[in-house]
């Protein structure tokens, strides 16, 4: 990996990126015709991208139930553990409807409602995301989301992995599909014959699926548009250098445009860091796709101080945050930009992405600045409750409508003082 001085850190490309041309016409056709055909565009669609020609769309109860027999006990438990501890964890960020009564009567408060349908889109393609299930179907029930529908690509046979299917029996989805891409994003926001429109759209896909998405905003919500997964390692002498590497590297098998940076303060610790990241590369299944990412989008950063390289890991703003120093607790309140903090050396990134509990549905390239993780708050809406007692009003109505007349809003100011002239009558 190269070693650079903070100056020359540049902030990644948006998640928020609009994709060429090229791609969002693709998109736009794909959803136009989704709109227009239903079913078929949805099966004409899965063939030519997927190579799957689908009878049916939906997965039925039996390839459910022979998914779960190909899942050994061992796991199916580590699966169910996960579940747990992610139920867990999110059942600590429900809120509660809430009603104030002041003195004169008034009452004031705020109404929290789940949605009624969300869609969930768990990832394909190069791999299985059994995790991606939990940590998207797991919020939406805690929040008390009455349907929850997942889409997901076919395998080359036609089929979904097993562990997806394994996790969606553990975390309550039964309502699943078997397509990807624009697609699937197209149906669940407009519906066709064999699928239900959804309210909101949540979960990472490729670079069709983010601007699918961004698309259909507005027809249905969304969660974020995801960009490449990224994490910054903040570390200073006392790191483990081999340990360090790893959990680079654990991001950068995502994909080639995944980013892995270091920001230390120890020079040697960098120096072994980057032979160690050359080294375990050429161990690595995903090694072609890490070593891109490593040599396009990372590098590794030494700051002359320890502030200097808190200030430099907040202009990143990391979709994931290690903070492997001295005294680590110490350092998480300087911490202002960081989807998920893995706080010591034993909070290795992988902790949160499959068991700790937290939802591993992070803000990426640089939009921790703005956004949070995927939660429980993701799956409701709130409604505002204004009740004015007649005191009330009374007291406040001429000062209301002097308010609607000074925005030059007459009609405003005359459904107050209607009610004057009633209580005259």
């Amino acid at each position: 990996m190269d070693i650079r001085s903070l100056s020359s850190y540049r902030i990644p490309r948006s998640s928020l990126d609009h994709g060429t041309e090229e791609q969002r016409k693709a998109v736009q056709t794909i959803i136009d015709d989704v709109r227009e055909q239903g079913d078929k565009a949805i099966k004409y669609y899965t063939a030519e991208f997927d190579g799957v020609q689908l009878d049916n769309l939906k997965v039925t109860d039996a390839e459910i139930d022979e998914a779960v027999t190909q899942i050994d006990e061992r796991m199916l438990s580590i699966l169910q553990e996960a579940a747990n501890n992610i139920a867990s964890f999110h059942e600590r960020q429900v809120q509660q409807s809430w009603m104030t009564t002041e003195e004169n009567g008034t009452i004031l408060g705020q109404k929290v409602t789940a949605l009624d349908a969300v869609g969930i889109y768990v990832p394909g393609g190069t791999a299985a995301y059994p995790s991606s299930v939990l940590m998207n179907a797991i919020p939406a029930q805690v929040a008390g989301v009455n349907r929850v529908v997942m889409v997901t690509p076919p395998g080359k046979d036609g089929k979904v992995p097993a562990g997806v299917l394994a996790a969606a029996r553990i975390a309550g989805v039964r309502d699943i599909y078997k397509i990807g891409g624009a697609q699937a994003v197209a149906a669940l926001a407009y519906g066709t014959e064999s699928i239900k429109p959804v309210d909101k759209i949540t979960g990472p896909g490729n670079i069709f699926v983010a601007l699918a998405k961004r698309e259909v905003f507005g027809i249905v919500d969304i969660d974020m548009i995801a960009g490449p997964s990224d994490i910054t390692v903040l570390a200073d002498e006392t790191a483990v250098a081999s340990e360090v590497a790893a959990d680079l590297l654990s991001q950068a098998e995502h994909g080639e445009l995944s980013q892995a940076n270091l920001v230390t303060t120890s020079m040697v610790l960098a120096e072994a860091v980057s032979e160690e990241v050359d080294r375990q590369l050429e161990e690595l299944p995903r090694h072609e796709m890490a070593r891109a990412a490593i040599e396009e989008n990372s590098s590794i950063y030494v700051a002359d101080t320890l502030a200097e390289a808190i200030e430099a890991v907040n202009k990143i703003a990391p979709e994931h945050l290690e903070i492997q120093v001295n005294q680590p607790m110490e350092v998480v309140g300087r911490i202002r930009h960081a989807g998920a903090i893995f706080v010591g050396r034993f909070s290795s990134e992988p902790v949160g992405d499959y068991f700790a509990g937290p939802n591993h549905t992070l803000p990426t390239s640089g939009t921790a600045r703005f956004s949070s993780p995927l939660s429980v708050e993701d799956f409701v809406k709130k409604s505002s409750i204004i009740a004015y007692s007649e005191a009330a009003f009374m007291l406040n109505a001429q000062k209301i409508a002097d308010f609607a007349r000074l925005e030059g809003l007459e009609a405003h100011a005359r459904a107050l003082e209607a009610r004057f002239k009633s209580e005259e009558k």
